[in-house]
């Protein structure tokens, strides 16, 4: 659909026509900047504690203008960069008559971006300031950002309101988003900084970072439907990939003994406050430890990464205040479902004495759900939520863990953990399973077990096979969810709220 301005946008096309019809270019190739406007105003109070004279900063300085204030032959205006703001004092016998009518007759005006040239000082009013001799439009917004207020509530909470306070819209126009909203600019650096903080750990414990196909001939790794695409020149189909796990752990058969991937995976599964069909994964698997050793290594993980981001291993989360610091609390699977909901389910050992149990407990679940899945539906529901404080929960049953080695003396479980914080599964982990013929006969019974479509059925991958044939050393693996540890160290309710572009349905 051709784009149709408004009033105001055409108000901003005349301004552009006027503009390059004085031949001032609208949008220049070159620009100069010496300085950002954090390290100029940093500069001038440098050499002001030392009493040394303002003129002797000389800057250049560019940003979008967020704020004007004219009075007659001097101007105010404040532009904003990546990195702050500084307030430009624009005087007509500095700059010239006509440099200076750009700016009064607001042909320059807000949300455009200019460069500056002058010195440091401070006004009267306090302000240090940009005292500017040479002023230059370097892009001009024929479009005016979304208004954004603030509103500051009787116990002291801001509300922000205006024109751009939909949270859809938001999503869909992150650029727009991320321009008027300096909050969530500094959510997405924290995101960095998580993922900076992930992998300055993970090297330090002597860990290599790989990286994996994304297209997959075969899926697997995790369960879940997976994306399919379609090779033109190969004639093949191919997946993307829903998890690292079976590449990464080749590489062990290759003789790196730790290995780690930070990337995104993808899942043609539901849109929730918790789940996107893409997300940011991180795994790693360690060669000659146990799912132990994965539990050591991950809450060292998550405390530092909140140290780095946040400056202390206690957060707040949703109001909630969690502390991160290690050690954690352990509790098998078995107990904390029977803690919780009065269920045993060693004592229902099929679906049907399980879902019979469940339902005496006024807890529903799909009908033909298979035995392994109600037990996962009982954590998700009974459990799940209460686990505020981070907590691990270890020892899963076989048939929904096809990738772990089963705990000694009990071969209805296998040595597999997740953890949780505020009520959120955050990352999963085993002890790996490295005997290639009971992997097999793992392979073959998920088969029996779901049908094609279901969401945890796991195709065999012969070569995945082939290589721990080969030899695979003992090791524990482990996998996080980067977008919801961003979540948890910035305060973030939803997932979409640390994606930069989180997928939206279609506006019809």
């Amino acid at each position: 659909m051709p784009w149709e301005p408004t009033n105001v946008e055409n108000d901003r096309l005349e301004k552009l026509a006027r503009l390059e019809a004085l031949g001032i270019p609208a949008f220049p190739n070159r620009v100069e900047r010496t300085h950002t406007t954090r390290a100029a105003v940093a500069a001038y109070e440098a050499i002001e504690a030392d009493g040394e004279a303002a003129e002797s900063i000389e800057v250049i300085v560019c940003g979008r203008v967020r704020r004007q204030n004219i009075k007659g032959k001097v101007a105010f205006i404040h532009v904003e960069d990546g990195e702050g703001r500084v307030q430009l004092m624009i005087r007509q016998n500095d700059v010239g008559e006509e440099n200076y009518g750009l700016v009064k007759e607001k042909l320059i005006e807000l949300d455009d971006f200019v460069q500056a040239r002058g010195v440091m000082m401070r006004t009267q009013a306090g302000e240090v300031s940009v005292q500017v001799f040479e002023l230059r439009l370097l892009a001009k917004a024929v479009s005016p950002l979304p208004v954004i207020k603030d509103r500051v509530e009787e116990d002291g909470t801001v509300t922000r309101f205006g024109t751009f306070s939909d949270v859809e819209s938001r999503y869909r126009q992150r650029y727009a988003d991320l321009a008027v909203n300096p909050d969530v600019r500094d959510v997405f650096r924290k995101r960095a900084g998580t993922v900076s903080a992930i992998r300055r750990f993970l090297d330090a414990e002597g860990f290599l970072e790989v990286e994996t196909p994304i297209l997959q001939p075969i899926y697997g790794g995790a369960a879940a439907r997976p994306f399919v695409t379609h090779h033109n020149q190969l004639d093949q189909d191919l997946f993307l990939r829903i998890s690292f796990e079976l590449y990464l752990k080749r590489l062990l058969v290759g003789m790196y003994d730790a290995v780690y991937e930070i990337g995104r995976d993808f899942r043609n599964e539901g849109v929730s406050f918790k789940h996107n069909p893409e997300f940011t994964q991180v795994e790693f698997y360690k060669a000659y430890i146990d799912y132990h050793g994965v539990m050591n290594l991950t809450e060292r993980l998550v405390a530092y990464a909140a140290e780095q981001v946040t400056g202390s291993s206690k957060i707040t989360y949703q109001g909630q205040a969690i502390d991160l610091t290690p050690p954690w609390k352990r509790i098998t699977l078995r107990d904390a479902i029977r803690e919780l909901s009065g269920i045993d389910y060693v004592d229902t050992p099929d679906a049907d004495s399980l879902g019979a149990a469940m339902r005496q407990k006024g807890i529903e679940a799909k009908p033909g759900t298979t035995w392994g899945k109600l037990i996962d539906h009982l954590l998700g529901t009974v459990v799940e939520p209460t686990l505020i404080q981070p907590t691990f929960i270890l020892d899963y049953p076989r048939d929904i863990s096809p990738f772990a080695k089963m705990v000694p003396g009990d071969p209805s479980h296998v040595e597999r953990f997740e953890f949780f914080i505020a009520g959120m599964e955050m990352g999963n982990a085993f002890t790996e399973l490295n005997d290639p013929r009971d992997q097999e006969a793992r392979f073959v019974e998920m088969g029996r077990l779901y049908d094609a479509e279901d969401d945890e059925a796991a195709p065999l991958d012969e070569d995945y096979l082939r290589a721990m044939r080969y030899g695979m050393p003992p090791c524990g693996g482990w996998g996080m969810g980067v977008d919801r540890l961003t979540m948890l160290l910035t305060d973030q309710r939803t997932i979409r709220d640390v994606l930069l572009y989180p997928h939206m349905r279609d506006r019809e």
